[in-house]
């Protein structure tokens, strides 16, 4: 392992000491890999172990996560997008190194950029505005990430110098960047929501996104007529004999599903002491056991409604809609700022963006509905498709997990009554299961 070089010889042997011990078994169960991780508990630990699974595209399908004292014992069933366990050696072995240094520091994930933040009013065009803009100030968008979630728009856009390559440094032409793109953000009845910031650093990208729409403060704003039909149900009770609150969460299954509601708990500051997961066809079932980092549980309705209010939020923010489009040809400049105009000339919303490059090319994922919301008509993909030219640009499926029915047999718990039963059960279910491992599949 390559250690950081301010560490002393007794930090090492510290670090060792508290490095969480990592085991994958790919025998026990027929349908699932296994991922257990021992480790010193820490604030945000839970988090960064399910980082690492869900950074790889995994699944994970079922979860048994506790504590005792100082230790913090997870099991993960995980699978790839498609439901099959997994086989690569190279994965495996790239996820145990990674969740056995989850407490050190890693290098980020890019280097040389410019991280562009962005917060604003959603409409349609706007993200074609954002990179025409970027383009006239000669600046290369190499990777983004864009989430719209109740009328409002987060991006995390990575940039570089177009003519050096290099990363913009230059505090005027920073500040120039900032006043063109703060105008284009605003919307017309909401002038001071528009937010622009410029940092060197660069951070766990899913994860900042969901800190900028927290910031925002969108989980407070009217939900779309269509957001309404797909709320999760959640319920937040407090475990008086324990000193819990008891977060139970159903919704329909889906990859990073547990990223978001773990990411979404650890910047609240709620610690997980104990968390069940399950997935029954395409419903998932998440339960934890938390409390305040200084030990208290929840002590308010209105603390009790924020917290179901965020995470139904965590949720919706990710949750597909529309069409599934993929870009894929060679990188070149005003690229980015021409597609979305020709998804804008057609009437058609970018809700969610992956935007990288590799090389000279350049993969561009969008997620687009018509003006209102809903999956647009194939004569308006195919008339996009023909002008930005359908070898380019491809309609694709989503992963299997997305398209699977529920089992005639398998029964529906209400989400109080799932509270109810599991009231008491964290020491007999949770610790049985990471005691002994057995196939729940």
């Amino acid at each position: 392992m390559e250690w950081p070089a301010c560490l002393d010889e007794f930090e090492k042997l510290l670090f060792r000491l508290d490095s969480p011990r990592v085991t994958i078994d790919n025998i026990v169960c027929p349908n699932t890999t296994i991922v257990k991780v021992d480790s010193a508990r820490k604030h945000g630990i839970l988090l960064e172990a399910v980082q690492v699974i869900t950074d790889l595209n995994l699944c994970i399908k079922k979860a048994y996560i506790s504590s005792d004292g100082r230790w913090f014992m997870d099991v993960f069933h995980v699978t790839d997008l498609n439901g099959n366990k997994m086989k690569d050696e190279s994965v495996l072995t790239f996820m145990e190194q990674s969740l056995g240094s989850i407490h050190f520091m890693r290098s980020p994930s890019f280097e040389g950029v410019t991280a562009l933040e962005l917060t604003g009013t959603d409409r349609v065009g706007l993200l074609s505005e954002v990179f025409a803009v970027l383009a006239d100030l000669n600046c290369s968008v190499v990777d983004a990430t864009v989430w719209t979630h109740n009328g409002r728009i987060a991006s995390l856009i990575y940039i570089k110098d177009c003519d050096s390559g290099c990363q913009i440094e230059d505090s005027h032409r920073i500040m120039k960047i900032e006043s063109k793109l703060r105008p284009v953000l605003k919307g017309d009845n909401d002038i001071g929501s528009a937010k622009t910031s410029v940092s060197m650093a660069v951070t766990h990208t899913e994860r900042r996104l969901h800190q900028l729409m927290f910031d925002d403060r969108d989980y407070e704003r009217n939900p779309s007529i269509r957001s309404l039909k797909d709320i999760p149900e959640v319920s937040v009770q407090n475990w008086n004999e324990r000193g819990y609150s008891v977060v139970n969460v159903q919704c329909k299954d889906r990859p990073k599903l547990l990223f978001d509601v773990v990411c979404t708990l650890t910047d609240m500051e709620y610690v997980v002491f104990h968390a069940t997961i399950d997935t029954r066809g395409n419903r998932a079932y998440l339960e934890f056991y938390i409390k305040h980092s200084d030990g208290t549980p929840i002590s308010s309705d209105a603390e009790r409604q924020r917290v179901v209010q965020c995470i139904q939020a965590a949720i919706q923010r990710r949750t597909s809609q529309g069409v599934r489009l993929e870009f894929y040809a060679e990188d070149r400049p005003c690229l980015l700022a021409n597609v979305n105009r020709t998804f804008r000339e057609n009437g058609l919303n970018v809700v969610r963006a992956e935007i990288s490059t590799t090389g000279d090319m350049a993969l561009n994922i969008f997620y687009v509905t018509d003006v209102e919301g809903y999956t647009p008509d194939a004569k308006t993909i195919d008339a996009v498709r023909e002008n930005i030219g359908s070898s380019h640009l491809k309609i694709n499926e989503l992963p299997l997990i997305y398209h699977q029915e529920t089992g005639r047999n398998v029964p529906c718990v209400g989400v109080g009554g799932a509270m109810l039963l599991s009231l008491g059960s964290i020491v007999r279910k949770n610790l049985y299961n990471l005691g002994l491992i057995r196939s729940h599949s």
